[in-house]
């Protein structure tokens, strides 16, 4: 890919972050995760780490989701 597609791409996904931040409600649990899960994809790739505690119910569906 050219670097100028990579800025282009990079920008994109900058204005797409920005834009989820500023969302005039707050969406539904679902939907938030999903936002969390193409967030992290896009800006640290594969999941990475160990997998949260069992009863860390919270970090058990970010992870799952990334």
């Amino acid at each position: 890919m050219e670097i100028f597609q990579m800025t282009e791409i990079n920008s994109r996904f900058e204005q797409a972050a920005v834009a989820a931040k500023s969302l005039p409600t707050r969406p539904d649990d679902n939907t938030m995760l999903q936002i969390y899960a193409l967030f992290k994809q896009g800006s640290a790739g594969d999941v990475s780490g160990n997998k949260p505690g069992f009863f860390d119910f919270v970090a058990v569906a970010k992870y799952e989701a990334w």
